[in-house]
């Protein structure tokens, strides 16, 4: 499925829940725990919308290159003439 499926999908999810919460209006009443769950479905349907959003930025971005670490030591020569970060060169006094 693609970002766009995806994202389609949840939003679809998400109208179902809605229509659900209102059905409970009736048996519930306005109660504490069914406003913390309007408003919990309310906070979800702005995050869904925010995510939207960002998702055709976040699409366009090329993938991460992933870059293999050898387990081999370095090579000594690539050090040579390098000074220690924060202390300077070997042969002179840090300041």
């Amino acid at each position: 499925m693609s970002l766009h499926d995806d994202l389609t999908s949840v939003q679809r999810r998400l109208d179902d829940l809605m229509r659900c919460v209102a059905r409970l209006d009736e048996p519930c009443g306005d109660s504490l725990d069914l406003r913390r769950v309007r408003s919990a479905a309310d906070h979800l349907r702005e995050s869904l919308t925010l995510l939207s959003e960002a998702a055709p930025a976040a699409a366009s971005r090329r993938p991460v290159e992933m870059i293999t670490v050898p387990d081999a030591p370095y090579d000594r020569g690539l050090w040579a003439d390098a000074e220690d970060e924060g202390l300077g060169s070997p042969y002179r006094h840090a300041p």
